[in-house]
């Protein structure tokens, strides 16, 4: 590694190998050899003066790319797509002739990111579909783990520990939804010319328009796609950009609400994230354990939701049929943002499946609570004894306002129950009291909500995705 040019973290420290050779030079350039064979052979099959040998010799150089020669070249022309014509044709003097014939840069430029953006999709898709497994067994695991819920960051209505983590997988489910329908519409360019008229084709077919019409679905099978864009200028429409992006951006909410969720467990000490056993949480402070991995997946999510703005204002700047304005917008934001998210999953898949669930201080929280969320159940109680409800109501009113003294004004331990026990309107003991102090009783149907969300709506979704699952992260730092 170089020490005195910058190297982009998103390469250096959080994206994997595999995401990075998504967006490498060398992955780009192998693809354009691969569509200018596909171009070739269409051609040829359409009655266009291809030989098998032409092909042949194409194919044998396909990935043994002389990028010295391309490199040389362009210092000369200054155009990356010619020098590359220009190398292929020197591996390959019978088939120099008609590489690139009838096309535009944006033929193999625009292709080759339609390209790069599918195989990065299905990729965060694949690493998506497993946090969302992950998930699915910790809910299940903590399905009836009474935990203290809460609203606006205040005690409410106790849930499960394994309630909560049904939200968190939820919203990753709909940006699975999102996923899988912009992936189901990718379509290539094809080869449409410089204003996307196919005028080069006209001249190339004599004007043969049953044969032009059969170039774009011929391509586009020999790349694996199922279509190519019906119209377009000299590009295919950045409006796509932006879609891809805020699929990117829909993740990167998610992972923040969850990481968030976390980061505020573990400061109360209820859940914690993976920590290792040689891990530094602090310079200063040897005693302290930071929810580093929960922090850097919000930090990372907020530069995709950022990010999810470079590709609208371009699609929106474009200019009729193609400007120059979007290309180095592009070469940053697309590739940055799908590093990013692959970031993103892979923490997730780190954090979710290494969750550190602490019972007993779970417990602890929600017992100082319990007795305020209790009340009326106490007051029915109260009412089968003999009270007044209206009487009652007002005496509890008084009483949880008394005790919240208590505890905020002289740090001492919640007293409502022994401040109802020895008030004679209620008629009930403290050993009766401390009966109604059961936590189950208290979270409505979180258990069967986590079993039936995870039996009737997660688990179809990992059945039809089956192939996907066992991947397991690898952090750097």
């Amino acid at each position: 590694m170089s020490t005195d040019i910058y190297q982009s973290p998103l390469s250096e420290r959080y994206a994997s190998r595999e995401m990075q050779y998504i967006f490498s030079p060398d992955k780009k350039f192998r693809t354009w050899r691969r569509l200018w064979i596909a171009l070739a052979e269409t051609e040829q099959a359409l009655g266009l003066a291809i030989t098998d040998e032409q092909i042949a010799e194409m194919k044998e150089h396909q990935d043994d790319i002389n990028y010295e020669v391309a490199k040389e070249r362009e210092k000369v022309v200054r155009h990356d797509v010619m020098s590359h014509v220009y190398a292929y044709g020197v591996q390959c003097p019978k088939a120099k002739p008609i590489i690139h014939l009838g096309a535009t840069s944006c033929y193999v430029g625009d292709n080759t990111d339609i390209i790069v953006m599918t195989e990065a999709l299905q990729l965060v898709k694949k690493k998506l579909v497993n946090v969302i497994a992950q998930l699915k067994d910790f809910a299940l695991k903590y399905k009836d783990l009474p935990t203290l819920a809460f609203t606006h960051f205040q005690p409410a209505q106790p849930t499960t520990v394994g309630k909560r983590a049904t939200l968190w997988t939820q919203e990753f489910l709909m940006d699975l939804e999102d996923l899988d329908y912009v992936l189901s519409t990718m379509k290539l360019l094809g080869s449409k010319g410089t204003t996307g008229t196919q005028a080069s084709f006209l001249e190339l077919f004599d004007g043969d328009q049953e044969k032009i019409d059969q170039i774009d679905p011929m391509i586009a099978e020999k790349m694996g796609f199922s279509a190519c864009v019906a119209v377009s200028g000299q590009t295919y429409s950045r409006k796509t950009d932006t879609r891809v992006l805020n699929v990117l951006a829909g993740i990167a909410a998610s992972a923040h609400k969850m990481s968030n969720d976390i980061r505020l467990l573990q400061h109360l000490k209820e859940v914690e994230e993976p920590f290792e056993k040689t891990q530094i949480g602090s310079s200063a402070m040897a005693y302290k354990r930071n929810p580093m991995r929960s922090e850097r997946i919000a930090s990372l999510s907020r530069y995709v939701l950022c990010d999810a703005l470079n590709p609208a204002v371009t699609s929106s700047c474009q200019w009729f049929e193609r400007t120059l304005d979007d290309s180095a917008n592009k070469r940053l934001s697309i590739p940055e943002g799908f590093l990013a998210v692959d970031g993103i999953l892979d923490l997730c898949l780190n954090v979710t499946d290494g969750l550190k669930v602490y019972p007993k201080v779970i417990e602890k929280h929600l017992m100082a609570e319990l007795p305020f969320m209790a009340t009326e159940n106490i007051m029915m109680d109260a009412v089968k004894a003999g009270g007044d409800r209206q009487e009652l109501h007002e005496k509890i009113r008084e009483l949880s306002m008394e005790a919240g003294r208590t505890v905020k004004e002289e740090g001492k331990d919640n007293n409502l129950l022994e401040l109802i026990a020895a008030d004679p309107a209620f008629n009930l003991s403290l050993e009766d009291l401390q009966k109604s102090m059961e936590p189950s009783r208290y979270i409505g149907r979180s258990k069967e909500q986590v079993e039936r969300f995870a039996r009737d709506v997660v688990q179809p979704v990992l059945d039809e995705n089956k192939e996907l699952l066992g991947v397991k992260a690898e952090i750097n730092v």
